[in-house]
């Protein structure tokens, strides 16, 4: 009976999708769905257009407005309360009925369900490759790709803000400001912000968001980072980047503005670091460091520093044997 093959492929979705919640805790592999509402508040699409009735990729679907919760990132049921809808449209294939086109909303190259969860999770337990869709796109700066993981898609929508109240990728097409977590973007955009607050004090006029990025990306950032390559402090973080060195040279500038007692440039401020990040540690810094554990004024990320200190620390020279 039908009825009985709708059952079984319901229960044989489900047992996937609670398979797949295994291997990700075994493997560190993230299998969610990913929440619509995680991309628009860190990402303010620069206009939106109506694309009408198109064909897409099911592959392409990676998250959900609203029922996020009920499918995996394969759009599995992970919840028995989604069985009756999921048999309706799983029924609906068996006796050849219409379905109509799901809802969605595209930013990059990524579709996001907004009518339609059940219907795509149904296709994609049957094999089926592309879907009717009507789709509305949001239009942003950078790639958004289904390849991406959940980390990487949020990054980058950052990115997409960031660029958005900067023109940066105008102003300064070979740029490189990739942090590698989140939030980092607003760190340096309130950098910028404090930076156009300070031009303006001293040009007795109102200094433009383009001006103010432009001098912080000649006379702050670039000298910085410059310092940074030019010292090789990039060895001693490896999974870090420049942003996020410049990021904490930021606030070790203001930790040796408050030693000192008067203003520290950035490039004062990048040497100082660069001195801190590589001289060679003595026996007792080393025994202090693995003992007191990571010294906060040196350490950019914690789980950085704790690798860092390690590598160190297995640098130590062998006794010789007797």
């Amino acid at each position: 009976m039908i009825t009985d093959q709708i059952n079984a492929d319901f229960d044989r979705a489900r047992n996937k999708a609670l398979v797949n919640d295994l291997l990700s805790v075994l493997s560190g592999r993230e299998n969610r769905l990913l929440p619509f509402h995680e991309i628009r508040r860190r990402l303010n699409p620069e206009g939106e257009s109506y694309r009408g009735l198109q064909t897409v990729p099911i592959s392409k679907i990676v998250g959900s407005m609203d029922r996020y919760q009920d499918f995996d990132r394969a759009f599995l049921p992970r919840k028995k309360i989604t069985q009756g809808r999921w048999k309706n449209v799983d029924r609906a294939y068996y006796e050849d009925v219409d379905l109509p086109p799901v809802q969605l909303y595209k930013v990059g190259d990524v579709y996001f369900v907004k009518d339609g969860n059940h219907r795509v999770s149904v296709a994609r337990e049957r094999g089926v490759e592309f879907i009717d869709a009507e789709v509305i796109e949001g239009h942003v700066r950078v790639p958004l790709s289904s390849q991406m993981s959940t980390m990487e898609l949020l990054l980058q929508a950052e990115y997409a803000e960031f660029l958005r109240h900067t023109d940066l990728d105008k102003l300064q097409p070979d740029h490189d400001i990739r942090p590698t977590q989140l939030g980092r973007y607003d760190e340096i955009w309130h950098d910028i912000e404090l930076h156009r607050q300070w031009l303006s004090a001293i040009w007795h006029r109102e200094a433009t968001v383009h001006e103010a990025v432009n001098d912080w990306y000649t006379y702050i950032y670039m000298p910085i980072v410059l310092v940074v390559r030019d010292r090789g402090v990039l060895r001693e973080f490896p999974h870090l980047t420049e942003a996020d060195i410049y990021l904490w040279v930021m606030k070790h500038r203001h930790v040796l503005e408050d030693e000192k007692g008067q203003d520290v440039g950035p490039v004062a401020s990048a040497q100082d670091y660069a001195d801190m990040m590589t001289r060679p540690l003595s026996v007792g810094d080393r025994m202090r460091s693995l003992i007191a554990g990571s010294d906060t004024r040196r350490s950019p990320d914690a789980e950085e520093e704790r690798e860092r200190r390690r590598r160190r620390l297995c640098r130590l020279a062998k006794p010789s044997a007797r």
